[in-house]
């Protein structure tokens, strides 16, 4: 009886240390990513390099975010806002501070600038990540509906602008 309590204990042990620690954002993504870049509009479809940088610095909150575009580095800042929430600031180092939201493995932002709407989206996975961009201009405003008080007036946005890039993690 003895052997089998041990052999239990010993195997729920096992158990309890062999369990994939669960993943938090961003300490679980950190490291570079590198691939192609897809830009389509209605000029056509054009590719280059890009590179994405997620690394550490010495302040617990705050990351180095860096997105290089053929070989032309932004170097961007993330900032922890409510890391339990899933609140993020990317700060461009110039005044600019975009808010994020981290939910399910993915940033999510969006942002109005100059007359244009921008969505983003980052998707983490263990070796790599899917970067997307969607941009509309806010004057190409479609409205529709209104025409009574249960028909609320709606207003959409086309999308002009495509990016997206699946990049690898390389270290």
């Amino acid at each position: 009886m003895k052997k089998i309590t041990c052999f239990l204990i010993l195997l729920s042990s096992f158990l309890v240390f062999s369990q994939k620690k669960g993943k938090t954002f961003p300490n679980s993504f950190l490291g570079k990513y590198k691939g192609n870049l897809e830009i389509t509009s209605k000029r056509g479809t054009q590719k280059i390099p890009m590179e994405f940088h997620l690394t550490k610095t010495e302040k617990d909150s705050v990351f180095n975010y860096v997105i290089v575009y053929d070989k032309s580095p932004r170097n961007y800042s993330l900032k922890i806002v409510d890391q339990e929430k899933g609140i993020y600031n990317i700060d461009e180092n110039n005044g600019i501070i975009l808010p994020a939201s981290f939910y399910k493995d993915v940033l999510y932002s969006f942002f109005e600038v100059q007359g244009n709407f921008l969505s983003t989206r980052l998707a983490f996975d263990s070796n790599k990540m899917e970067f997307e961009i969607l941009f509309t201009r806010l004057e190409n405003k479609t409205t529709t509906g209104g025409i009574s008080k249960e028909i609320p007036e709606v207003f959409g946005y086309p999308i002009s602008v495509f990016q997206k890039a699946i990049l690898v993690k390389t270290d």
